[in-house]
């Protein structure tokens, strides 16, 4: 079974609600905001990951780094979340449920600080790429709450992706 599979028997409107997009409507966009919520959590993970493991001399850069960006992540992870919900929907967070939906590349073996660099900016710029088809897709379906919501996350993961790629760009 694919994970897209998964996503399509797990999310749907489970409970009901004076929200007036009509059912259908919601149970689609529940079923692309959870989707992105198993990449958001999992991007997450792969903040802490790089956060604790960076070495070199610019480490504390680079920690510290790692850990704003884990903070807004967390934000967007409960944005999405919480969104699901709203629209009737469970949101499906667990270790295990985010395994068997996450579209992002697994986060490599990395030593150093540039390693570290080069995983979370392939992570940062995958998971944008979602966030920008996921602004689409909620905007044909007539949902622009859910657009701005991924809209807000865009622009966040953009900026994010600026400041980390900052590092490898200084190397040229």
């Amino acid at each position: 079974m694919s994970a897209r599979t998964v996503v399509k028997e797990r999310a749907s409107v489970a409970f009901t609600t004076h929200n007036d997009l009509p059912k259908e409507v919601r149970g689609t966009v529940i079923d692309l905001v959870d989707a992105r919520l198993a990449d958001a959590i999992d991007l997450q993970t792969q903040m802490k990951q790089a956060h604790w493991n960076v070495k070199g001399p610019t480490f504390i850069a680079l920690h510290k780094l790692f850990d704003e960006v884990n903070e807004d992540v967390e934000e967007y992870v409960d944005l999405l979340a919480e969104r699901a919900v709203q629209l009737g929907g469970v949101a499906h967070g667990t270790a295990r449920q985010v395994v068997a939906r996450s579209t992002l590349p697994e986060y490599p073996p990395a030593r150093d600080g540039h390693q570290h660099v080069e995983a979370v900016s392939t992570a940062l710029a995958a998971f944008g790429k979602g966030a920008r088809a996921a602004i689409d897709a909620s905007d044909q379906l007539g949902d622009k709450d859910t657009a701005d919501i991924f809209t807000e996350i865009s622009r966040g993961v953009d900026k994010w992706l600026w400041f980390v790629e900052a590092h490898l760009q200084a190397e040229r």
